[in-house]
């Protein structure tokens, strides 16, 4: 037989080609395949052929345990428990980076790269102006104090990791190993730990505290998956320290003690940086639960101390402290050494300033800015300045600053005032450098409101203003004045049948307007609002700083008593419009900030000078001219300056006094006694009251002067040292300004315009005009000036040497009794009786004998009496005649020959 041959899929029989079709190798391969399917299909037909035919009994027939072992645990059953296994860890993949993906969105609002910035100190700082801390406002809810790392004790960063984040150092912000820790121990009720890391806890405190959460919508798991989120980013953006840091910095404490370094104050009265080992673990103690754990909660007490034992024996477990060192730390009696829970105003100094500043913010920057805290303030209050006042205004009320004011006796119990209150300013910037509201911040009743903020009447105090609108250039046609003018101090009718009355219930007469101010005459002050115009007074009053006077209330009605101080002013106001003089007529707005910053140390409000011509110089120039007149201030009271301390140091100030009145029964008393002034550099004003407006029981302006004219001393003085002031700092009149005598005057005022030189005849007893009655003997003739009176239009004569040429004699009338004498001769002697009648209001004064030839002798008497003069050397036959002079210059004469 021929042989048989395969290649390449041809068929060769007996050495022949044979015509047959090529055959494939992966038909085989296929084939193989198809078989194995077929078997698999065959073994399945027989599997369910096995089966029961009923639906249920196959279900139950296949759920027997023997079978589903058998299933699972064959290789068919690993395999697919492997793909179940696969497929449900990559959908759980996919679902957390899908919800990453959808809650990413919502973060961009919160932005971890800033999280050091919202973990910033929520307290505000008060600093005077030369740095010295005056209050740390902790507000009304939860603070913070934040501060750097190396400022916090290292063992306090160690007790916070070994309590709160074992694994804090090595994981990426959070820790799937601590979750399932946390939930084993919670399982056994043994949770010492959360299963939050610190990195966690942190984003939770700052991003997501409770009630944003519930704004925010993010409760829950959607909470729990940003936390991680954020978590994750921290880790990235800051470095473990820092995120130590930022979490001993924002956790809470206790009570309203946020931060370790609040937390350290408050409780031990220390900073962070000193904390002790046992006190260290006690603050790392609580927050886990700082409502349990306030240590100022004594129901919590034994709970507090058995976990800070917990923080010490991790500690320990975790090698950053020895057994020996942790079982040492239990032994201290931590709890003994609580400092007792502070006041909110604890430590505040200048109360009623601080607060006031704090008041203000609140309305400039909002509520809400101020609330949030974290600001620095740099006031401009000087606390030297500041405690010289405080200590000053408490003499007076401590009865040690007492002088002739008071009669030798305590002041207030004297004048029967309860309250005081003062303010300092810096002239030259508008700054309130000091200031007290009240006698006490902490006296009962009325200690806390701050009486240099209400309304109160300024009374003879606003007369500066008055006469400083009078000084102002007149319309034309209007007499113009100056210091030396006269406006007459005598009984006026106003219109309204307004009659006003001095303090004193008396009139001085023709008294020149320097008198008149610094004597605080009534009447003259009323005449200058009325000539230069009650609306363009208080225009002018408002403009140099007491910007709300005559505007509050029934003050708005205000007459003519607003020249006297019958509206009412703000002190503060008071003592910045005082300084406009000082500032030689120049307003400038008063302030009590140089600068706030924000936690970042943005700038957001600055001191910036601010200044308004708002008087003529000339004008306040003349004023200042009369209140710093120590002569003249002289005749307001024991003929003696009341400006003691100050003339003795040398140092020049104006004063002006003030006196709002009161009444008790009929008797007209005092209610508020002032005194203001101010040199070339500070102005300063004082009020002494009571807080229910009780008038006092008497007293007068010259009893706050006393502490006027020691606090300016002592602050001028420490001004002088400073080399901010020199002690004869006085003001430079402006250009035009004329003098006149002693008298100045603007350089728009022209002294012979409606002025007549002439003379007048005198009474030298009264010092008025002479009339019919004066005697011969009492008439002087004296040379006068003579102008009109520019609101009564009545003449006034204005007369040397204190002459009053207002009113007429009134001593003399023509039914007076004359003196009477006799005369007779007896050998060498005259002898002379005399004197006057019982009914005379005169004594008798000199008598005299006198011959043709002249005055043979004279003598001084003061009663009724006999003389005898010799005559030795007079030739007889010689006419005598004597002559007597009583007290009132009248006269009578007896003859005789010798």
């Amino acid at each position: 037989m021929g042989s048989i041959c395969l290649w390449e899929g041809t068929i060769i029989v007996a050495g022949r080609k044979s015509s047959t079709r090529k055959v494939s190798v992966y038909s085989n391969l296929a084939s193989r395949r198809r078989s194995k399917k077929d078997v698999k299909s065959r073994q399945k037909a027989e599997y369910l052929a096995s089966l029961p035919k009923h639906p249920v009994k196959r279900i139950l027939y296949r759920l027997h345990p023997k079978r589903v072992y058998q299933y699972w645990f064959s290789k068919k059953g690993l395999f697919m428990a492997a793909k179940i296994v696969g497929v449900t860890v990559l959908l759980f993949v996919l679902l957390i980076l899908g919800l990453f993906a959808y809650y990413r969105k919502d973060l961009d609002a919160i932005r971890p790269g800033e999280l050091d910035k919202r973990v910033q100190s929520t307290v505000i700082k008060y600093y005077d102006r030369n740095g010295a801390l005056l209050w740390e406002d902790k507000g009304a809810g939860d603070y913070r104090l934040v501060v750097t790392s190396d400022n916090i004790n290292t063992y306090m960063k160690q007790a916070t990791v070994a309590i709160e984040d074992k694994d804090f150092y090595s994981h990426p912000g959070i820790s799937f190993s601590g979750i399932l820790r946390a939930f084993l121990n919670n399982s056994q009720g043994n949770a010492t730990q959360g299963g939050s890391t610190l990195t966690q806890q942190l984003v939770k405190q700052v991003f997501f505290p409770p009630d944003e959460a519930q704004q925010r919508g993010v409760a829950g798991i959607p909470r729990k998956i940003k936390e991680m989120i954020l978590s994750v980013e921290v880790e990235r953006m800051y470095n473990k320290d820092q995120i130590l840091t930022l979490y001993l910095n924002e956790s809470p404490y206790g009570g309203r003690r946020n931060g370790v370094e609040s937390a350290a104050q408050t409780y031990f009265h220390k900073s962070a940086k000193d904390l002790t080992l046992a006190e260290s673990a006690l603050l790392a103690a609580i927050p886990n639960n700082p409502s349990v754990y306030n240590p100022y909660d004594v129901t919590g007490h034994v709970a507090l101390i058995e976990r800070q034992h917990k923080v010490l024996d991790s500690m320990a477990d975790m090698k950053y402290i020895s057994r020996e060192q942790a079982e040492e730390a239990k032994k201290v009696a931590v709890l003994d050494t609580l400092q007792p829970l502070a006041d909110q105003l604890a430590g505040i100094k200048a109360p009623h300033f601080v607060l006031m500043v704090k008041a203000q913010l609140e309305k400039e920057l909002g509520k809400a800015t101020v609330g949030q805290g974290g600001l620095t303030v740099v006031t401009t209050l000087d606390l030297t300045a500041q405690s010289k006042l405080e200590a000053n205004m408490t003499a007076m009320f401590d009865g040690t600053l007492t002088d002739r004011n008071c009669s030798y006796v305590s002041c207030p119990s004297y004048a029967g005032f309860t309250n005081g209150a003062a303010a300092i300013e810096d002239v030259e910037t508008g700054q309130l450098i000091a200031l007290v509201g009240s006698r006490d911040y902490g006296y009962p009743g009325f200690g806390q409101d701050n009486a240099a903020t209400a309304f109160i009447q300024p009374g003879s105090t606003i007369k500066p203003f008055v006469y400083a609108q009078l000084f102002q250039k007149q319309a034309d046609g209007k007499p113009n004045f100056g210091s030396g003018s006269i406006l007459s101090d005598t009984s006026t009718t106003f219109p309204g049948n307004y009659k006003p009355q001095n303090a004193d219930g008396k009139f001085q007469g023709n008294i020149n307007i320097r008198q008149s101010l610094d004597r605080s005459r009534n009447i003259p002050a009323i005449k200058a609002m009325v000539i230069a115009g009650k609306d363009e007074t208080w225009a002018t009053i408002r403009a140099m700083g007491d910007v709300d006077y005559c505007t509050q209330g029934p003050d708005q009605d205000a007459g003519l008593s607003s020249a006297i101080g019958g509206c009412g002013t703000r002190l503060t106001d008071h003592t910045n419009a005082i300084a406009s003089f000082a500032r030689m007529g120049v307003y400038m707005p008063q302030t009590t900030i140089l600068k706030v910053t924000n936690s970042t140390g943005e700038v957001i409000k600055q001191y910036k000078s601010e200044t308004k011509q708002v008087i003529d110089p000339q004008a306040a120039y003349i004023v200042n001219d009369i209140l710093g007149d120590s002569n003249a201030r002289a005749g307001l009271g024991w003929n003696q300056d009341y400006l003691v301390r100050l003339n003795k140091a040398g140092i020049k100030a104006a004063a002006k006094t003030g006196t709002s009145n009161g009444q008790i029964g009929s008797k007209i008393v005092p209610k508020d006694i002032w005194t203001v002034g101010y040199t070339p550099h500070l102005s300063m004003s004082v009020w002494l009251g009571n807080p229910d407006t009780t008038p006092l029981r008497q007293g007068n302006s010259l009893i706050p002067a006393m502490i006027y004219d020691k606090t300016m001393m002592e602050v001028s003085q420490y001004y002088i040292d400073s080399g901010k002031a020199k002690g004869s700092d006085w003001f430079t009149a402006p250009s035009g300004i004329q003098r006149v005598g002693n008298e100045v005057y603007p350089s728009y005022w022209n002294k012979s315009s409606g002025i007549t030189n002439t003379k007048a005849t005198f009474d030298r007893v009264s010092k008025k005009k002479a009339t019919d009655c004066t005697p011969t003997a009492a008439k002087i003739e004296l040379s006068v000036s003579k102008i009109t009176d520019p609101y009564t239009k009545k003449d006034i004569i204005s007369a040397p040497d204190g002459y009053d040429g207002s009113a007429d004699d009134d001593i003399h009338s023509c039914s007076d009794p004359k003196p009477y004498v006799t005369l007779s001769t007896s050998g060498n002697t005259a002898m002379m009786s005399f004197g006057t009648s019982s009914s005379s209001t005169f004594q008798p004064m000199t008598i005299e004998l006198r011959s043709p030839s002249g005055v043979i002798a004279t003598k001084q008497v003061t009663s009724n009496d006999s003389w005898g003069v010799d005559l030795t050397g007079v030739p007889h036959g010689t006419q005598l005649t004597a002559t007597v002079t009583d007290t009132g210059y009248y006269t009578d004469s007896a003859t005789t020959t010798y």
